[in-house]
């Protein structure tokens, strides 16, 4: 089963350093096509800024990595940068840290801390998930079934993905392959009667948050 760590959502974060704005942005990308896109929305939107630094890594062996420096001294932007895409485990992910300049020079090792931080700052205010296999199940139901199976599935966090009415309910959700078998086994367990399923072929992929 495959499976890899994303960031939960997008996000952004600032950092102040001796007048320096540090303003942190991270983006959920999926191939190099995206990751420029989001990094030319950035350059557009802070096109007065000093410097828009950059790195991403790509892939299901983080086979995809770039950063750039953007006009800061080399090594002490874009690569402190990618070092924390890293060391979160993360991929498919892009973070651009712009920086508005305050004044004061802030050194070499004062400029790989700012984007570090600013960089850490977005990741966390992003949140991190696993993305991984899923299978598809179609579950069919009376319709006086229909508000329990929903409420057990909102506490056992499984994603429903729509639900169709016809002369029964069919309620299509998303589970991660490695418990899809017990998961039905449960169901068929707590429903009884009035109710059955389908798995579905072929998988999908499902965005499971980590606890922070």
């Amino acid at each position: 089963m495959g499976e890899k760590i994303i960031l939960a959502k997008n996000a952004d974060a600032e950092l102040i350093e001796k007048k320096s704005r540090f303003i942190g942005h991270c983006a959920i990308v999926h191939n190099e096509e995206e990751a420029q896109a989001f990094i030319d929305t950035i350059k557009k939107h802070y096109w007065d800024a000093t410097h828009n630094v950059y790195a991403y890594q790509i892939g299901s062996h983080c086979e995809i990595q770039r950063s750039t420096d953007d006009g800061e001294p080399s090594g002490t932007a874009g690569r402190p940068v990618l070092e924390v895409i890293k060391g979160e485990n993360l991929t498919d992910t892009v973070v651009v840290v712009t920086r508005y300049f305050g004044g004061t020079l802030l050194g070499t090792g004062g400029l790989v801390r700012a984007y570090s931080k600013a960089a850490h700052m977005a990741i966390k205010a992003a949140g991190k998930a696993r993305f991984t296999e899923a299978s598809i199940v179609c579950l069919f139901m009376d319709y006086d079934l229909l508000g329990k199976v929903q409420n057990y599935l909102l506490r056992e966090m499984i994603v429903i993905d729509h639900i169709e009415y016809q002369n029964n309910a069919a309620v299509f959700c998303h589970v991660e392959q490695n418990i899809v078998n017990d998961f039905c086994r449960r169901l068929k367990e707590i429903f009884p009667h009035g109710m059955n399923y389908s798995i579905l072929e072929g998988t999908t992929w499902l965005s499971v948050p980590l606890e922070k």
